[in-house]
């Protein structure tokens, strides 16, 4: 990538300030947060069944106590709030039959792939405005893309939610005497989800948020690191915000909980624009680079050498 951003542009006063503000101005300066509540709400409507998929996964390997222990581990990083749902839901779950799981996974099937697909449509809608996609896809180029992305995204998820449940048990295991979620491999509970999101985001800008070409490996693995960081920071300060600041039950009662999910994740959503408007950025002063590269290189020929045409005069009038 040497040849895309050079160690001047690296090295210039202010060069990721002056980025970090330019990606801020693309993802927030248009029409981008009506595809982050698109997003957001059919996020929304694919995580119950998603857990419901889940459950039934793990029901075939793991008792209803370990089911109920370790799939609740995978709502660390939401909101207190939030986290209700999640408990009240997996407990739900673990306690009815392994018959009953294995058909209401099957419904959740087709609710969940049909909310997740419109969702990744949103996603890649809104990654394509922020790229400047002026050509979009055909309908089935599109939807068939969008349906790869969310096959690949789950797929992901449930090998990120594996090794945190595996993590969790040999943890516990390592730990019998300890308590709760301070045992063991905690560290690395908590740094493989975000490792998950930082490979699936990196596949995420490089592959899909262009039409042409795919997007540069530095762009896409710098926008990554972004977003992923931003996810962390949002989700930290959304519980800081609907617990401390501004409690959400006194006003929406009941739903609070339900309201507490939504503003998690439009944030995280925001987050992922801005991941893929920072590499868009980054894209754009490797060209701006390039160009000027080029430029002085013209220049640099078309300059008369002196000397050397003095040579040639003193050699045409020897001959």
């Amino acid at each position: 990538m040497s040849d895309q951003l050079t160690r001047s542009v690296l090295k210039a006063p202010g060069f990721w300030g002056g980025l970090a503000v330019r990606a801020f101005t693309r993802s927030w300066g248009r029409d981008v947060m009506l595809y982050t509540g698109g997003v957001s709400f059919f996020a929304l409507l694919a995580v119950f069944p998603a857990i419901a998929i889940l459950i039934g996964v793990y029901k075939l390997g793991l008792s209803i106590n370990e089911v109920s222990a370790q799939a609740a581990a995978l709502s660390d990083l939401l909101p207190r709030a939030a986290q209700t749902i999640f408990h009240d839901e997996i407990a739900r779950l673990a306690k009815a039959s392994a018959r009953t799981v294995s058909a209401q996974s099957a419904f959740a099937l087709f609710v969940g792939a049909y909310a997740a697909h419109r969702g990744f449509k949103a996603l890649l809608a809104g990654l394509n405005l922020i790229h400047d996609e002026t050509e979009p896809h055909g309908f089935f180029k599109f939807n068939l893309l969008a349906f790869f992305v969310a096959i690949f995204a789950f797929a992901l998820f449930t090998v990120v939610s594996g090794a945190v449940v595996t993590a969790r048990i040999l943890a516990h295991a390592a730990s019998p005497g300890a308590r709760g979620d301070n045992a063991g491999l905690m560290p690395l509970d908590a740094l493989l989800p975000a490792l998950g999101l930082v490979v699936g985001l990196t596949l995420l800008y490089r592959y899909a948020m262009s039409h042409r070409t795919p997007v540069a490996w530095l762009p896409s693995i710098t926008g990554g690191l972004v977003a992923t960081l931003m996810s962390v920071v949002s989700s930290w300060l959304c519980a800081i915000y609907v617990e401390q600041i501004a409690p959400l039950g006194a006003t929406y009662g009941s739903v609070g909980a339900v309201v507490v999910l939504l503003i998690w994740l439009s944030w995280n959503v925001n987050a992922i624009f801005y991941g893929g408007a920072f590499a868009t950025e980054m894209e754009i002063a490797a060209g701006a680079e390039r160009a000027e590269q080029a430029r002085r290189a013209s220049a640099a020929a078309d300059v008369v050498d002196l000397s050397e045409r003095r040579a040639s005069r003193r050699t045409r009038s020897r001959t």
